[in-house]
């Protein structure tokens, strides 16, 4: 029986093994999968369990799952949080912190010199020829996100379906996101669920009163433009769950909507940059960021948006095996997920009507989604990259 299977008479924890791995050599591996890990949050957290898990034998089976269980559970990157908790597993906080900085910097570099050939040759046909290309397919992907996300996170709860059929129909209407829409959507189904002992009645409505002017309030600060960069993105990272897409709407409703940093044009091309490179899928705000407010904005978005799901995996990661697995929690996060999937299906319908300008982009859109659903081992960028070649081959013709 070796140290890590034995335990004290007392009933202590037993004590844990020396790591079979250098902080380094975690550090190295993450650094490779961001630079060249396609396929979104699903795909990344596969390959961590197939590296780590049954390949290296770095990391057990139970500390992997108890990773991706409260990645799933906190808002934020569901990849870039598993890829934290990893590194928080042996090496605490500092392992945390590298492992989460290896893993974000490659995509990061990527979309900045992404974002500046965007900005210095975006005037050029090739350049407008493959974002025509790549923007259709970038809804057709959203779309066929959005249809598996309904499909595992709602289910058939009624309440799920009532909660997603609202934010959906709210961000079709106002073409924007409503934070506190999401934190009243957890304590709904919370409140439903489990209701806590303290539940009087009346309460409900009054916590959702005081978070209606809270949002309100965020949303008009005049500050100056770093620093609304700053708590947008913070804001983006702080209350948005599920996957990278799930954090599509949200940006829509700040960046095109509420602020007027991009027109829908430069958005969805943001969107299909963050498809083409590997890594997390929400880098995207480092691209976002430069647009806006060129290297200085990249990274104070890409700050920003990390630093939340930072701090909601290294914070609770001692505690999560213990409280994880209260129904109150859960339910709060059923209710956040089923918010997050109805919004992302209304934001489909917005980005799509704005996107969708002539019948080639038209017939991108429904090939990406059909060739989605018949071949599902077919990588996201290996569409993208069809879409760019025809969109090289298209615009031309049409402009």
């Amino acid at each position: 029986m070796t140290p890590s299977q034995e335990s004290t008479r007392d009933g202590a924890a037993p004590p844990v093994s020396p790591p079979a791995y250098t902080l380094w050599q975690l550090v190295l591996y993450f650094i490779r999968l961001g630079a060249l890990g396609f396929g979104g949050p699903v795909a990344l957290a596969g390959y961590m369990r197939r590296d780590l898990v049954e390949g290296r034998a770095w990391i057990t089976d139970g500390d992997y799952k108890e990773g991706l269980a409260l990645a799933q559970l906190a808002p934020g990157p569901l990849a870039a949080q598993l890829a934290i908790y990893l590194g928080y597993v042996h090496y605490r906080i500092l392992g945390a912190t590298l492992v989460g900085i290896a893993f974000v910097l490659p995509s990061f570099f990527m979309v900045v010199v992404l974002g500046w050939a965007y900005v210095h040759f975006g005037g050029l046909t090739w350049m407008q020829a493959v974002f025509y290309g790549v923007s259709a397919a970038v809804i057709g992907i959203i779309a066929i996100s959005g249809y598996k996300l309904t499909v595992k996170s709602v289910g058939k709860d009624k309440l799920l379906w009532a909660i997603y059929l609202v934010l959906a129909a709210v961000t079709v209407i106002t073409e924007s996101e409503i934070a506190w829409l999401f934190l009243a959507a957890g304590l709904l189904a919370w409140f439903r669920r489990a209701p806590p002992r303290w539940l009087k009645s009346g309460h409900l409505s009054a916590l959702v009163a005081v978070s209606v002017p809270t949002g309100v309030t965020l949303g008009t600060l005049d500050w100056p433009l770093l620093s609304r960069i700053g708590l947008f993105f913070a804001k983006a990272g702080a209350f948005v769950f599920g996957s990278g897409l799930a954090i599509v709407p949200f940006l829509y409703g700040g960046v095109v909507t509420d602020f007027h940093w991009l027109d829908d044009k430069q958005f969805v091309d943001a969107v299909a940059v963050a498809m083409i490179t590997p890594g997390p899928v929400v880098i995207t705000v480092g691209f976002i960021g430069y647009l806006v407010a060129g290297l200085p904005g990249a990274c104070v978005a890409a700050l920003a948006t990390f630093l939340p799901c930072y701090l909601f995996t290294i914070i609770p990661a001692p505690y999560f095996k213990k409280y994880g697995k209260l129904p109150g929690i859960l339910a709060f996060v059923d209710g956040v997920t089923a918010a997050a999937v109805g919004a992302i299906a209304g934001a489909v319908i917005v980005i799509a009507r704005r996107t969708i300008v002539d019948v080639p982009t038209l017939l991108l859109a429904v090939a990406t989604v059909l060739l989605l659903l018949r071949f599902k081992k077919l990588s996201e960028p290996m569409v993208v990259l069809g879409a760019a070649v025809i969109g090289l081959a298209v615009f031309p013709l049409l402009n």
